[in-house]
């Protein structure tokens, strides 16, 4: 049985690929900052698929050693990691310009280092077992800034160029790693704005699109996919 961990996974995106995945029958190693909604949510998917094992913990991603706790704890209750997803980011509607005092660090803290940190926990073990999927969600504001979101647009840019190095050092190796690149897509960062649902890429779109990915040959590699709503907007 092979093992996921995916950070932030409770809401939107990171919600959906769990349960994609449990469908799959992979077991998971699941985080969010709120120790109902994961414990709702494990009686949840162990209710989709009571085969699959789950391990949850609290864990604020931001900071370091808590992340690193919760990538020790789930190889400690399941085993070896072969999937991560990382899907932990944050948005805020600022420009650079009228940004408070410690947003560009609030959002490397949030949007690029989790990433960096389980990279550097797990690839050198993904490499000896040779074999492994790196999933990073990125974000259209990765290929495009988005003024009105620049300290976002800034990391994502970041996040996207540690991906293409991440994939550049586990290429000789086995290890794929791919970057999915969604546009406007159904969550919570849509918090209290109207907005149409139809006209929005949806998590389960995303979770789709890794789901399918993990599951080619072991010869094929999807570096980047981008996934725009259908209606023009990004």
């Amino acid at each position: 049985m092979k093992n996921a961990l995916i950070t932030a996974s409770t809401k939107g995106m990171g919600r959906a690929t769990a349960i994609a995945l449990a469908k799959q029958g992979i077991s998971l190693a699941l985080c969010a900052r709120t120790s109902a909604d994961l414990y709702a949510f494990k009686d949840e998917l162990a209710a989709i698929n009571p085969a699959i094992k789950i391990f949850t913990a609290v864990v604020d991603v931001s900071i370091k050693q808590q992340l690193l706790d919760f990538a020790a704890g789930a190889e400690k209750e399941l085993g070896s990691i072969s999937i991560l997803v990382n899907n932990a980011g944050m948005y805020e509607h600022s420009s650079i310009l009228d940004d408070a005092d410690g947003t560009l660090q609030k959002h490397i803290d949030t949007n690029l280092a989790p990433a960096y940190e389980l990279y550097r926990y797990f690839g050198k073990k993904m490499i000896a077992a040779k074999e492994g999927h790196i999933f990073t969600i990125c974000s259209v504001a990765s290929l495009n800034p988005i003024a009105e979101a620049g300290t976002y647009s800034v990391t994502k840019y970041a996040l996207l160029g540690l991906n293409k190095i991440m994939r550049t050092e586990m290429q000789p190796y086995g290890v794929k790693v791919t970057a999915v690149i969604p546009g406007s897509t159904l969550t919570d960062s849509w918090k209290g704005l109207e907005v149409d649902k139809d006209k929005m890429v949806l998590p389960e779109d995303v979770a789709s699109a890794i789901v399918n990915i993990y599951n080619m040959s072991a010869g094929a590699n999807v570096d980047e996919i981008i996934i725009k709503p259908a209606y023009g907007q990004i």
